[in-house]
């Protein structure tokens, strides 16, 4: 075990940072696709991280990743051969539930191309009927090839995975 990995190991076995597989049907492609790693604190990895601007859409997904983790559910990341990626995956039990999107800014038109076409690529190879784009304050929906899109402001998705 070389000590990147191994030190990976010991910060989540003390649960400071947190490893999320890539949804797959076969084990053996989940294992031997990248993991993603998210924090357990965005203060603690913002005194860490070698960044040289803040990047809110990181912070935001690591928000996002960590209400999810708090519920009794298996998180993963989804992503096409192309790499057009989703950020989470949400399945509870047998069942996948959930399809979700962290972006802090869509506003340009190029920016919401390229979550829509992840989002609507994973509901439909999932089987889902809508996906969830959280986003810095935008609060709408649209529909795209069937699926319907739901936009909402991160704080108040927040507010209410709380009540």
């Amino acid at each position: 075990m070389d000590t990147v990995e191994r030190f990976s190991y010991y910060l989540s076995s003390v649960f400071l940072i947190h490893f999320v597989k890539k949804f797959s049907y076969s084990e053996k492609e989940q294992i031997l696709n990248p993991r993603k790693v998210y924090c357990a604190d965005n203060g603690l990895r913002g005194s860490v991280a070698f960044v040289f601007s803040e990047n809110y859409g990181r912070l935001a997904e690591n928000i996002v990743f960590n209400e999810l983790n708090k519920k009794d559910l298996e998180i993963y990341y989804w992503k096409t051969p192309k790499q057009e990626e989703v950020d989470f995956i949400v399945k509870k039990k047998q069942k996948i539930i959930q399809a979700i999107q962290v972006c802090w800014d869509i506003g340009k038109p190029e920016t919401k191309k390229r979550e829509f076409g992840a989002l609507v690529k994973a509901c439909k190879e999932l089987k889902l009927k809508e996906g969830l784009i959280l986003t810095q304050d935008i609060l709408s929906n649209e529909t795209i090839e069937g699926i319907k899109i739901y936009f909402q402001p991160i704080w108040k998705w927040l507010m209410e995975t709380h009540e």
